[in-house]
């Protein structure tokens, strides 16, 4: 995963309203419910049906730490998708989403400007038509690099051109990010 791909990770996370199972025999019982069979579970960790059933009846209680992080991220990419469903609906029709980032942005500019690039740290509200194509583009599995431009583009025209108020021949390059979070 990207950085971008991430951050939009962590703020579904936040969306939960009731922390997902805890223990080894809890998650397991939850995957098996959504997915129906322990064969389909064991495909999906990586690791045999046996193991599974075992995990599943408490013969087996700690996993290897690569097993066991696979786990939770099953989990926590199924626990509730109701709740993440709207809260990115909401996002992508009426809230947007904020961008906090820190990282170079470099421009290219009329002649007469700087072009320098800079270190900024930038914490905005881009309209709900970006947090669509941000989330369309995640479902299409987009690459990193393409969300970024995304957010470029989004952090171009709300930021730096201020709705087209302003800076109306300028691009805006965003590299050498220090770090990114999204939330919605």
């Amino acid at each position: 995963m990207g950085e971008i791909e991430d951050a939009i990770e962590r703020a579904d996370q936040e969306a939960f309203t009731r922390e997902p199972p805890k223990g080894l025999k809890a998650r397991i019982n939850f995957l098996v419910g959504q997915m129906k069979t322990t064969k389909a579970v064991a495909a999906e960790i990586g690791v045999s049906q046996r193991s599974v059933e075992r995990y599943r009846t408490g013969e087996r209680k700690h996993p290897p730490k690569p097993i066991a992080d696979r786990i939770e991220a099953a989990v926590r990419a199924r626990w509730q998708p109701k709740v993440r469903g709207r809260r990115r609906k909401q996002a992508a029709t009426s809230a947007g989403i904020t961008v906090e980032t820190r990282a170079r942005f470099g421009y290219t500019a009329p002649i007469g400007t700087t072009d320098d690039g800079r270190m900024r740290r930038l914490t905005v509200q881009l309209p709900p038509a970006y947090a669509r194509r941000l989330f369309d583009a995640q479902q299409q599995g987009a690459t990193d690099q393409q969300m970024r431009d995304i957010v470029a583009e989004g952090l171009q025209e709300v930021y730096f051109k201020d709705g087209g108020q302003r800076a109306s021949g300028l691009e805006v390059a965003f590299t050498d990010i220090d770090y990114f979070d999204v939330s919605f």
